[in-house]
Formats: C-alpha cells, sequence, structure tokens
C-alpha cells in the first residue's frame, strides 16, 4: 500500500518523481522484510536455546543448592550419563548461536576482537575443555574429577543471553518503519480531480504536476500546491508546530497531509511524489534512522584489547609448561584451555543485558518506555536536551491567557438578563465577565480554536451563553453577529484580528488613527508575549481584547531547572513566530531558542550538535518534530503525541507532563553506571583468575584452578552480578 504506481503515459519528469519514490519506498520495505524475518528466525532460535539452556543448568548447578538428581545421572553414581546428558542440552545453544561463533572468528582473522570474539573464544574453549573431560570419562580416566571438571552450562548460558539481547534490540529496530508508515499516511489514498469541469476520484499516484484538485472541509490535502479558489483555515502543525489553523485565499501554498477545516478549496498541483514536502520528512526519517550510529558497546571496547591479552596467556602459559617446566603435552594443553574457559565471559555475557532488563522494566514502571538497551545508555550520555515547543513545553491546546477592558466596554448595550448584574462587584470585573460572556457565545458557533478557547474560557466561569443571530465566519478575519440587548434591540458584535477591526469601522489596517493605534500597541505587547490578541467588538466599536495562546506545561520551568542542575545544557527548538518562541523560552528558563524552524532544519540542526561531538537528546511531540526525534542521540517523544512522533523516537514518555524527561536521563544514567559497575566486576574477575588457571600457584608448590573453586568462583560472579544490576529497581 505504499508503493505508488505510475501509469504508461505518464509525463516524463513526474514519472521519474513517482519512480524516485516508490524506490525509496520499496528499499524500506525490503529492509522491514529482513528484519521481519530474521526477527522470526533469531526467535525460534532463541526458543531452541532456552529449551536446552534451562534444563542444562538445574542438571549441572543443580546439586550445588541441593536440588537431589535422579540415580541414572547423578555425577557420583553414573558420570557418563551425567556428562553426555550435558553435552546433548548444550548442543541447542551452540547450533542456535552459530552466527556469534562465525562472527568472532571473522573478526579475530581481520585482528579487530569484539564481544562476539570473546564469547566465541570463551564458549568455544568452554565446550572444547568439556568435551575433552567427557572424552575421559568415558574412557575412563578420573571420572569423578572430570564430571565436575564441566563446563557446558558456561557455554550455553552466554550463547543465550547474548542471542536474547540480539533479539530485544532487534524488534526496537523494526519499530523504525512504524514512522515512516505514519508520515505516509497522513496524505489520503486518493484525489478529487477537476478535469473539463467535471469532479472524478482518483488514486493520488495519479496526479500530475499542473492538475487541478478539490480539497473539501475535513479532507487532507493530497499533494503540495497552491489556491485557485475558494478561502479556508488549515492546520499545518505537521510542519510548523503551531496548534492554530493558517488561513488560505487564492495564492496561498498548501502542503500536502495538511488538514483542510472549514471551507472548500480548488488548487493547482505543484509537487507530487518524492518532491511533496510529506516525502521529504519520511526520507528524513528514513535517512536518520538507518545513518544513526550504534551506541559504542563498553563490552567491545574493552575486548578488543582483552581478548589478545587471554589469547596471549594462554599460549605462554601452556608453552611455558611445555618446554620451560618440561610438562607433558596433556598438562600445557590443560592449562591453556584453563585460561580461555576462566576468561568464558559468563558475567560480562550478564553484565549488560541484566542491568538494560531492569532499567528497561523500572521505566516501564515509572511511565519511561525505552526500546531496547541502546536507548537507556543513550539516555545516559546525554549533555544536551532539546525541547519542541506546541505539545511540548506548552500544552496542545490554545487557552485564555488574559483579559483588557477597552474604554468603549462600559457603553456597550447590555444583553437581555445581564443589566440587572450591573451592580455585582468591582465595576470592571461586571465588563470582564459581560465581554468574556458575549464572546463566548460567539465562539460556540465556531470550530476555530481561538473562539474554542474563548468558548471554554467563558464556561469554566459558568458565564451565562446568549444566542446570537446572523452568524457568519469570515475566513481570516473572525466571526460575527448579532444579539438583542435588555431594550430589545439587535446590537451587532464581531470577534477577530486588527484587520477585522479596522474593516468594521471603514478603515485600512495601516490607516494613521489614533483608535486603531492604541489597538496596534495592545496587539503588539501581546504578540510580544508569545500570544495571539483577539478582539471584541460592540456596534462596530472595539470594546476588548483577549490574549490566546497554548499555556506553558505548570512543570516545564521546574523541569528545565532540574534539567540544569544535572548539569545538562537546555535549548528550545520550534517553527512557531520568533516572539512567540522567546516569551515561551523566558518563562521556561531557556536562554537558547531557534525559532521558524521547518521540519528539515530541526534535523539538521541536531546533527549539527551531534557533528559538534554533543550528545543531544530531542524531546517532541508532532509529525514536524519526527526527523529531528530519529536523528538525535536520544528521541523522547511525549506519549500524547502524533503518532509519527511516538514511532520515531527511541523512548516514550507514557505519563502526561514532562517529568519523564528527568526519569529517562537519571534512570539512564544510573543505568550506564551500573553496566560499568557489573563490568569492572566481570573483568576484574577474570583479571584475578587467569593467572591462578596460568598455573601461577602451581609453580610455586600450590594447586593448579581447583575446578570447584572455579565453578564457585564464575558462580558468585554471576551472582554479583545479577543483584547489582537489581540496586536498579530502587533508583528514585
Amino acid at each position: 500500500s505504499l508503493r505508488p504506481q505510475t501509469t504508461p503515459d505518464a509525463p516524463t519528469d513526474s514519472g521519474r518523481t513517482q519512480d524516485a519514490f516508490a524506490a525509496f519506498l520499496e528499499r524500506q520495505n525490503r529492509q522491514e522484510e529482513r528484519m521481519a524475518a530474521r526477527s522470526v528466525s533469531l526467535r525460534r532460535e532463541l526458543v531452541l536455546a532456552f529449551a536446552g539452556t534451562i534444563p542444562l543448568l538445574v542438571i549441572s548447578m543443580g546439586h550445588m543448592v541441593g536440588l537431589p538428581l535422579p540415580g541414572f545421572m547423578d555425577p557420583a553414581a553414573n558420570p557418563v550419563n551425567f556428562a553426555l546428558l550435558q553435552f546433548i542440552l548444550a548442543l541447542p545453544a551452540v547450533w542456535a548461536g552459530r552466527d556469534i561463533f562465525r562472527s568472532g572468528a571473522r573478526q579475530l582473522a581481520h585482528f579487530a576482537p569484539s564481544m562476539d570474539s570473546l564469547v566465541c573464544l570463551g564458549a568455544g574453549a568452554a565446550m572444547l575443555y568439556s568435551l575433552w573431560g567427557t572424552a575421559a570419562i568415558l574412557m575412563g580416566h578420573n571420572a569423578a574429577r572430570w564430571s565436575m571438571d564441566l563446563y557446558y552450562e558456561s557455554a550455553a548460558v552466554v550463547l543465550t543471553l547474548v542471542m536474547l539481547g540480539r533479539f530485544l534490540e532487534l524488534r526496537s529496530r523494526a519499530k523504525a518503519g512504524d514512522a515512516l508508515r505514519a508520515l505516509i499516511h497522513l496524505a489520503p489514498d486518493t484525489a478529487v480531480l477537476i478535469d473539463n469541469g467535471e469532479q472524478r476520484e482518483i488514486p493520488l499516484s495519479q496526479v500530475r504536476p499542473g492538475d487541478t484538485l478539490l480539497v473539501r472541509p475535513g479532507e487532507s490535502v493530497p499533494v503540495d500546491g497552491v489556491v485557485l479558489d475558494g478561502e479556508s483555515a488549515v492546520d499545518e502543525s505537521m510542519l510548523t508546530g503551531e496548534s492554530l489553523p493558517v488561513d488560505k485565499a487564492p495564492g496561498s501554498l498548501l502542503t500536502g497531509g495538511s488538514l483542510n477545516q472549514y471551507g472548500a478549496l480548488t488548487m493547482r498541483a505543484e509537487a507530487v511524489g518524492a518532491d511533496t514536502v510529506l516525502a521529504r520528512m519520511a526520507r528524513l526519517v528514513w535517512e536518520a534512522q538507518s545513518s544513526k550510529a550504534p551506541i559504542s558497546n563498553l563490552a567491545d571496547r574493552i575486548s578488543l584489547y582483552f581478548v589478545p591479552v587471554v589469547l596471549a596467556l594462554a599460549l605462554v602459559s601452556g608453552a611455558l609448561w611445555y618446554f620451560a617446566e618440561g610438562q607433558d603435552f596433556g598438562f600445557a594443553l590443560r592449562i591453556a584451555i584453563a585460561v580461555l574457559v576462566v576468561a568464558c565471559p559468563c558475567a560480562m555475557g550478564l553484565a549488560t543485558p541484566t542491568s538494560i532488563m531492569v532499567g528497561t522494566g523500572v521505566g516501564a514502571q515509572m511511565g519511561v518506555l525505552a526500546r531496547g538497551g541502546a536507548a537507556l545508555e543513550a539516555a545516559g550520555r546525554v549533555d544536551t536536551v532539546v525541547f519542541d515547543k506546541t505539545g511540548t513545553l506548552t500544552l496542545n491546546e490554545v487557552a485564555v491567557l488574559s483579559q483588557r477592558v477597552l474604554p468603549k466596554a462600559a457603553s456597550i448595550p447590555l444583553p437581555a438578563g445581564q443589566a440587572n448584574l450591573q451592580g455585582d462587584g468591582p465595576v470592571e470585573a461586571f465588563w470582564e465577565r459581560a465581554c468574556l460572556s458575549l464572546a463566548g457565545s460567539l465562539g460556540t458557533l465556531s470550530a476555530h480554536p481561538l473562539s474554542v478557547a474563548l468558548a471554554k474560557s467563558a464556561a469554566e466561569r459558568k458565564l451565562q451563553v446568549y444566542s446570537v443571530e446572523e452568524f457568519v465566519s469570515v475566513t481570516g478575519r473572525g466571526v460575527r453577529g448579532a444579539y438583542r440587548a435588555a431594550d430589545q434591540r439587535v446590537v451587532p458584535v464581531a470577534l477577530g484580528n486588527l484587520a477585522f477591526m479596522a474593516e468594521l469601522a471603514g478603515k485600512k489596517p495601516d490607516a494613521p488613527d489614533a483608535a486603531l493605534e492604541a489597538l496596534r500597541q495592545t496587539a503588539s505587547e501581546a504578540a510580544g508575549q508569545g500570544a495571539t490578541p483577539l478582539f471584541l467588538a460592540v456596534d462596530n466599536a472595539p470594546v476588548a481584547m483577549f490574549s490566546l495562546a497554548a499555556p506553558l506545561r505548570p512543570e516545564a520551568a521546574r523541569v528545565v531547572e532540574t534539567l540544569k542542575d544535572m548539569g545538562l545544557q537546555v535549548m528550545l527548538l520550534s517553527g512557531d513566530i520568533q516572539a512567540t518562541v522567546e516569551s515561551v523560552g523566558r518563562s521556561a528558563g531557556i536562554a537558547e531558542v531557534l525559532a521558524e524552524v521547518r521540519p528539515e532544519d530541526k534535523e539538521k540542526t541536531i546533527s549539527g550538535l551531534l557533528a559538534q561531538g554533543r550528545n543531544a537528546a530531542m524531546v517532541g511531540d508532532g509529525v514536524n518534530d519526527a526527523p529531528a526525534l530519529a536523528a538525535a542521540k536520544v528521541g523522547i517523544a511525549v506519549g500524547s503525541g502524533a503518532q509519527v512522533a511516538v514511532e520515531a523516537a527511541d523512548i516514550v514518555l507514557m505519563r502526561e507532563g514532562l517529568d519523564g524527561v528527568v526519569t529517562a536521563i537519571a534512570l539512564g544514567r544510573a543505568t550506564l553506571r551500573n553496566i560499568r559497575q557489573n563490568l569492572a566486576w566481570a573483568f576484574g574477575y577474570n583479571i584475578l583468575c587467569l593467572p591462578v588457571a596460568a598455573g601461577l600457584l602451581y609453580a610455586f608448590g600450590g594447586p593448579t584452578l581447583s575446578p570447584m573453586l572455579a565453578g564457585a568462583a564464575m558462580a558468585f560472579s554471576s551472582v554479583s552480578v545479577v543483584g547489582n544490576a537489581l540496586r536498579l529497581r530502587g533508583v528514585k
């Protein structure tokens, strides 16, 4: 459904455009298909690995904690059965993890070892050493000792945990395509073509530049173009992030995917297919998600040095015992393999996934949904937080911030039913209520967000709503009508912008008139505070001004201050006008603001911060934020925002408000710190045990590494790692 079809008789240019767009989406579809197939395959292999690993753990380790084993597999009574059963149960995990062995061996061959190389070496050595021990048991050579010197479960557990982590990461990455689908689906599937005066519905893929299209009220604009006829207001929040609709008239530009609200529009198609703003946004999201560098794994960086050290130590230890000390080849080989076995990264394999699983679980309880461990790790490294404005720092609806009664308010004819309220309370408060009541009465008849806000404000103050006659909506200006005064006289009333007030007075908006100049000054003050001024006129004379805007979230200033206290730099990035953005920035305590930024420029701004070496997080909620959310080191979406933003983000705040931003970063830092502690313990354990495995104690008359002691030490190391990870449950 995402692949536009071209027709054989299409013009050359538009055909190339459609082909380019189709090719872009085809690549995305193929990538999603590959990821889906890999996810199914990995899930199947993971089930197979767990099916063998869980009973293997019970059989190999159960007797150490007092779990009785049946006589036929008891290591003391039947060591052969005990060893063979472990070998059989380890095979599913080894088979399922074959890609890890291939990858690890390939990286070793290229002298670039990673965690895969370490797992390959450790798990491979554990399997080989255990096979050697199993062969010794079958041949009757010291079966009792060898039965306690098997490491099948170590190999199986490490392989299974690594595969589990990759499966969870793959599922997280597979969600990236949802953002593209949500973006593409903003445009309708069809368009109404006007051809020789006749209207017919055609598939969107058949629209060509120059076509004349009809956009009815309530429909999405199909492609980019220009208005030929009609007037309306169009919701362009997907582009600008501003919640107020934009008035459109002949000559105005239209953007595909925006929503026509009131009047019918006739438009000429200018850009279609890959050339539309919507398609470019989709491409930005796709490119940002595709090019986002994966979070560098700390274990991989350490493995780059640790693997060569382990290999060298194993070879040197075996060679020294064989050539310098004159030990037999079997002893030397046992020492070399013991070094590789004790380096088996059981605790290292647990270090990252356990912290991530606990951290993501804690986050979910706190209303912070992280998509994979990389998102949490990225949140822990954030040093710059960039906020969107509308719907993020501010609420996603317009409200009346203030009201000013103008001098002529005292002379307006009161509606029937309000004349007896004139002596109720202060005179100015009475006229404020009277004006808001009239504005709310007009607002109840309009669907414009500003009118709705006035009607809601009047209702919240329990003001009376009056019957309005002769109601008319004037696109780009406001609304007007009439009400009956107490003396039954019909009084004209209007609600609108400064240009509408000038029109009612029979003057031009820029006319050198003292009364208009006073209104301009009043409106300028409101605009300077980031609000939209709206005037109420009675008998064609302005009597009140209302300042309307999306109010700042109650917790916004506190959250910004907390982020600053955490040592983070905070920025505001918005597509709204400069005055509004600066006003919101001042209220929230953000000094660095960028206004009138289009979606592609938002993405460029975030990419620029990353290029400077800053770990920037983007917090947003709108369609226009999707490219920036995808490009950021970590994208944080407000859960009540647009589906596109939610799907493009790495972390989603499921609870209302911005406190989740602080929670996500604090939890990311705690998780990253916990992973480092786990890895320090795991590598520290290896560093301490490796010399013992190499025979250091034996050289001074002590024992070689005791299998029981090694098993206990490895178990203790793993338990310590898990226990440390569980401490994340106490993060506040």
